[in-house]
């Protein structure tokens, strides 16, 4: 009897392993024919589709969203009435300084000068610069060696008017009436500085005496009756210092390469021994 159920039971596993490769084959097939059938489905529908559906169609560019939707209707004027407003006028600036282009200087009508930088003034009422040599007509030049009287004693008068003359310009551009190219003659003509005129402040200050039949003899008097500049005293030099005393020149010395000088004969001097020194050390 036991070798007969040893028998069954091998023959029921053959028979079982061989039920079970065989639905394994079936659910295999099933499984390729299906990938097989979509797969032929899939290029049937590319055949059929149109050439252009394999390019991607561009995408139409979005408008950027702002920051903050301005409605007009919102945003609008103030709820007023338009004859309840009123125009007024600009205040007037406080300063010429807040105007942005500040106001020029009118200068006369008729006047037809040429600027002259840097002037530099040799003596009172007369001007080089540019290669112009100018004197202001209308006034007699004071030199700059001329010497003026006061109670019975003579000051150095041309030299302080110059200075005063050059303290006046302080290098600033001059406006003189002259041709256009200078030369070396001298030449009379009218100056100004800014507005100011220039022979009228040398007459009114006395720094200049008026030309006879000029346009200044009336300021002239005024200046001659007030004892100014040049007609009036030396200037006071008490709070200055005194002059320093002069210093009496030194005898000229000796020159050593000269050779008339006579040659002492040296004098013989012992040489001092030198000190004991200690021994070097080893």
């Amino acid at each position: 009897m036991r070798p007969l159920h040893a028998a069954a039971a091998v023959l029921t596993i053959l028979v079982m392993g061989a039920a079970i490769g065989a639905g394994g084959r079936a659910v295999l097939q099933g499984e390729n024919g299906r990938v097989a059938a979509r797969a032929q489905a899939g290029m049937a529908a590319q055949s059929d589709a149109p050439a252009t559906a394999a390019n991607p169609r561009p995408k139409a560019a979005r408008p950027e969203a702002h920051s903050r939707a301005i409605d007009p209707e919102v945003v609008a004027p103030p709820p007023l009435q338009p004859e309840e407003l009123e125009r007024v006028e600009p205040r007037a600036p406080l300063s010429d300084l807040a105007l942005a282009k500040p106001p020029k200087l009118k200068m006369p009508d008729d006047w037809n000068g040429t600027k002259l930088f840097q002037p530099v003034a040799p003596a009172a009422g007369m001007i080089e610069a540019k290669g112009y040599s100018v004197a202001i007509s209308g006034i007699d030049i004071v030199r700059q060696d001329e010497t003026c009287a006061d109670g019975g004693k003579s000051w150095t008068c041309g030299s302080r008017a110059r200075t005063a003359f050059r303290a006046f310009l302080r290098g600033r551009a001059v406006v003189c009436a002259v041709p256009p190219e200078g030369g070396r003659d001298l030449i009379a003509a009218e100056c100004r500085v800014g507005n100011q005129d220039v022979g009228q402040w040398l007459i009114e200050n006395g720094w200049a005496r008026a030309a006879e039949g000029g346009p200044y003899v009336e300021a002239g008097e005024k200046a001659r009756t007030a004892m100014k500049g040049i007609f009036g005293p030396a200037p006071s030099l008490a709070g200055l210092p005194p002059a320093p005393a002069p210093v009496a020149a030194a005898q000229p010395t000796q020159l050593i390469l000269d050779p008339s000088a006579t040659a002492t004969p040296p004098t013989e001097t012992t040489a001092t021994p030198p000190a004991d020194q200690p021994a070097p050390s080893e």
